[in-house]
């Protein structure tokens, strides 16, 4: 995972469990004394809810981890649940051993909902610090407060590997020229005029296949797809308004030629290892490959200019 995003759930794991623990703390001294009362104990878990305000359910497990509840829910209860064996729940692993008396789980698809889900387990002691039982809190990861900052990937090169099957024959094959290769110069002129001057954002070629995928700045949530004809055709620049370059972009203007020109060289540079799919967004400034050995590459775009055949062939 990219340590960025790491830290920033890390963060807010951090905040939900210190929110958090001081009120299953207080809930669970109250669910002590009529740990064998189940409608006693149920009407403490409905008064706690109360003060749970995004829990989804609430129950209470004895000492060896099945429930002694049922779920309280918003709803009501679910009785079905009574009795169930949680002990071997990954949650509650270690729980109530060697101090650990709070734990707030990893994310988990829920067995009923099938959602992100947390669970916040609670000891329940007794004066004497035996252990009575546990409170559980099953809590919907869409229903919990989030932060209002979003996440900003880091941008740095990543390689990620694809297929093992067609890596393991990628020496049995050879590239076959496709219409788009036998007029590439022109294709590449054209989508670097509809990204300078049409709006363009983002723009991506299938070499192989012989299409664009586009991404424009008067329409960022659609794609489109530009066919060979359309890749051949310079009057497609009449379906897309003239727009000054992008205030947003990174990416110098005169530096998206040589980005694609680049990518030409290394659809050609070797039969065997060579570029399916290649993308440049202007925006994050990340350039994206795809080569015939299904490996993928994302790259910052000056990175990118900096890297010469040798580096990826060893020519």
């Amino acid at each position: 995972m990219d340590p960025q995003l790491e830290s920033e759930i890390r963060q807010q794991r951090q905040a939900l469990g210190e929110n958090l623990r001081p009120q299953t703390e207080k809930l669970a001294m109250r669910c002590l004394p009529v740990m064998g009362d189940r409608h006693s104990l149920e009407r403490v878990l409905r008064q706690g809810r109360e003060e749970l305000p995004y829990s989804k359910y609430l129950y209470a497990l004895d000492a060896d981890g099945r429930q002694i509840s049922s779920n309280i829910t918003a709803d009501g209860e679910m009785d079905d649940q009574f009795g169930r064996d949680r002990s071997e729940r990954p949650y509650m692993l270690g729980m109530g051993k060697d101090g650990l008396d709070f734990r707030l789980s990893e994310a988990y698809i829920s067995r009923n909902k099938r959602r992100p889900s947390l669970t916040a387990v609670q000891v329940i002691r007794h004066r004497n610090g035996e252990l009575a039982g546990f409170l559980g809190i099953d809590y919907d990861i869409r229903e919990l407060p989030h932060a209002e900052q979003l996440h900003q990937a880091e941008k740095r090169w990543t390689q990620i590997k694809g297929d093992p099957s067609i890596r393991a024959n990628v020496f049995n094959q050879c590239r076959v020229d496709s219409p788009l290769d036998k007029r590439i110069d022109e294709v590449i002129a054209l989508l670097v005029e509809l990204m300078c001057c049409h709006g363009v954002f983002h723009g991506k070629l299938h070499f192989s296949s012989s299409r664009a995928t586009i991404w424009l700045v008067d329409d960022p949530y659609s794609y489109r797809i530009l066919d060979f004809e359309s890749l051949t055709d310079p009057d497609i620049c009449f379906a897309y308004p003239y727009r000054e370059y992008f205030d947003k972009a990174i990416v110098p203007i005169d530096k998206i030629g040589p980005i694609f020109s680049i990518m030409r060289e290394l659809r050609f540079a070797d039969d065997t290892i060579y570029l399916r799919a290649g993308s440049l967004n202007l925006v994050n400034g990340m350039v994206s490959l795809n080569f015939s050995c299904d490996g993928s590459h994302y790259i910052p775009y000056d990175e990118f200019l900096a890297k010469d055949l040798a580096f990826w062939f060893g020519v």
